[in-house]
C-alpha cells in the first residue's frame, strides 16, 4: 500500500479541486436562481426550473462525487503514511477540511430549500457565503504547501485579512452592479 501514496496523492488532488470547482459554480447558480425569483413571469418560472436542474445535475456528477473522491483519497494517503497525523500542520488542515465537509452539506441544504422555493439568503449573501470557500481553499494550500514554515497566528491574520478583502471586493461589485442598473 505504501507504493501507492503518490497515486492516492494525485487522485487527491484532482478531485479537490473539481470538488471545489464544483462549490464555487453551484454557490453562482444558486445567486442566479435567487435573481431569478425576483423576475416576472413567465421568465421567473422558466429560469427557477432551468436553475434547478442545474443544481441538481452539479450536485450529483460533479461536487458530490468529487468531495467523496477527495475525501477517500486523503484518507488513503493518510492509512499509508499515518505519521503524518503527528504534525500540526496535519490537524489545522483537517481542521479546515472538516468546515469545508460541513460548507458543502450546508450548500446541499440550501440547494434542497431553493427547490422547495426557499430563499433564505438574497444573492448579496450568497456572493459573500461563496467566497467563505475561497478561504477554506486558501487556508488549506498554504498550510499543505508552508507546513511548519508558517507561523500559526501569521496565517490566521492572513486569512482574517484575506477574507476582509474578499467582502471588501464583493460589496464593491454590488456597487458597480446597482450603479449600472440605473
Amino acid at each position: 500500500m505504501e507504493d501507492y501514496y503518490s497515486f492516492f496523492l494525485a487522485v487527491h488532488v484532482v478531485f479537490v479541486i473539481s470538488w471545489m470547482a464544483g462549490l464555487f459554480y453551484i454557490l453562482s447558480l444558486f445567486i442566479y436562481h435567487t435573481e431569478a425569483n425576483a423576475k416576472k413571469e413567465p421568465e421567473r418560472s422558466i429560469l427557477i426550473a432551468q436553475f434547478t436542474k442545474m443544481e441538481a445535475t452539479v450536485w450529483k456528477i460533479i461536487a458530490t462525487p468529487a468531495m467523496i473522491i477527495a475525501v477517500l483519497a486523503g484518507s488513503l494517503m493518510l492509512y499509508t503514511h499515518p505519521y503524518l497525523l503527528q504534525f500540526d500542520w496535519m490537524l489545522v488542515k483537517l481542521g479546515f477540511v472538516v468546515g469545508l465537509l460541513v460548507y458543502h452539506f450546508v450548500c446541499q441544504r440550501m440547494m434542497k430549500q431553493l427547490r422547495t422555493g426557499i430563499y433564505k439568503l438574497n444573492s448579496m449573501k450568497l456572493r459573500l457565503w461563496r467566497e467563505l470557500a475561497t478561504i477554506f481553499m486558501v487556508a488549506i494550500v498554504f498550510i499543505v504547501i508552508l507546513k511548519n514554515a508558517v507561523d500559526w497566528i501569521y496565517g490566521l491574520v492572513g486569512i482574517m485579512g484575506l477574507a476582509m478583502v474578499i467582502m471588501m471586493g464583493v460589496k464593491l461589485y454590488k456597487k458597480i452592479r446597482e450603479k449600472d442598473s440605473k
